[in-house]
């Protein structure tokens, strides 16, 4: 099954676009016209301190502080892959003080939580795009595989000689198992044993002892262990090369077509949120996402800065819900 894969926003064009909208959204007439806000806003967080999402949150507080004049806290409500902090969000009053700091598991979970009432993503409010990343695929220093089409070729041999290959995810359901599938679909649906964790980092663990053959995860979840030569990466899922790991090839380079995938983080707002709140919260963050500190920041652990406008996260969350809707259907993937 052929899966059409979303506009990447590049680092450039977003740049462009979120300078000019800060700059025009941030004009005295633009401010003036909404009094919010008058008392600290929540980003809402869906996991644990410490992760991809906590930090894009992080990243942003103080620079929003600034820009806005209240201050910005992170809230972690962590639980059912996201789950309890957009639905925490989603059930807030639209008056601009509780946000979500979502990745793209809330455009995922709809579809993978199938026997649990979930909220509908396209029905947040967007405000703006925090950061992006490839994905990476990984193997430990024990898989034989030297390059992609070496590892294609390892695992379709295991297979046929009835030898179990094991790859490891951070949870049924989530980008890392899905990703997977996708590629096995990809390259003739080989058998690979599907190894879920509880996140990550036990996952990461496994992984670089060789008990698990691969593994998909976010560039700057990866890193740490390239850098370390713990891990050996194959391939980046997203259509150019990662400027901190410029030597691993795009997916497409190394010969796998149709296979291009983002994780993305965006700043969001409960259904509702009036424009003038959006405009302001959207300003405050793409001069946050401005600061040289935190693109490098950001750039230094493998990932990319957001910024850019509500319209195009809403475009992004769109194409992402259809996409991975898509894949889940295809090869009936479940979180539960």
């Amino acid at each position: 099954m052929r899966h059409t894969v979303p506009t990447r926003f590049t680092r450039r064009n977003v740049l462009q676009q979120s300078l000019a909208g800060a700059a025009v959204l941030a004009s005295p007439l633009a401010f003036a016209q909404a009094a919010w806000p008058t008392k600290p806003v929540t980003l809402v967080v869906g996991y644990p301190p410490g992760g991809q999402t906590d930090f894009a949150g992080r990243m942003v507080t103080a620079g929003m502080q600034k820009e806005l004049g209240q201050g910005v806290v992170i809230d972690n409500k962590a639980g059912a892959g996201g789950n309890i902090g957009t639905d925490n969000v989603m059930k807030a009053a639209p008056d601009g003080y509780r946000l979500l700091v979502g990745n793209g598991t809330i455009t995922l979970n709809p579809h993978t939580y199938r026997n649990t009432a979930m909220a509908d993503p396209l029905k947040l409010t967007p405000i703006g795009l925090l950061l992006q990343s490839s994905l990476i695929l990984a193997v430990p220093m024990t898989v034989p595989a030297k390059n992609l089409q070496e590892f294609i070729a390892w695992v379709k041999a295991q297979d046929k000689a009835g030898k179990d290959i094991d790859y490891a995810s951070a949870g049924p359901g989530s980008l890392t198992h899905t990703s997977m599938e996708l590629f096995r679909e990809r390259i003739g649906k080989p058998k690979m044993n599907h190894v879920p964790y509880k996140g990550s980092s036990p996952a990461m663990t496994d992984l670089i002892a060789g008990r698990v053959s691969a593994m998909f995860d976010a560039a700057s979840v990866v890193a740490p262990f390239i850098k370390s030569g713990q891990l050996r990466p194959l391939i980046v899922t997203g259509a150019k090369r990662v400027p901190a790991f410029p030597d691993i090839p795009t997916a497409t380079e190394a010969g796998l077509k149709d296979f291009e995938l983002i994780s993305f983080i965006g700043l969001y707002g409960p259904p509702g949120l009036p424009a003038d709140i959006v405009k302001k919260a959207n300003a405050a963050m793409n001069t946050a996402l401005a600061d040289a500190n935190i693109q490098k920041g950001i750039a230094d652990r493998g990932d990319e800065p957001g910024g850019g406008t509500p319209e195009q996260l809403a475009k992004l969350t769109k194409d992402y819900y259809k996409l991975y809707g898509d894949i889940v259907k295809a090869n009936d993937i479940r979180a539960e």
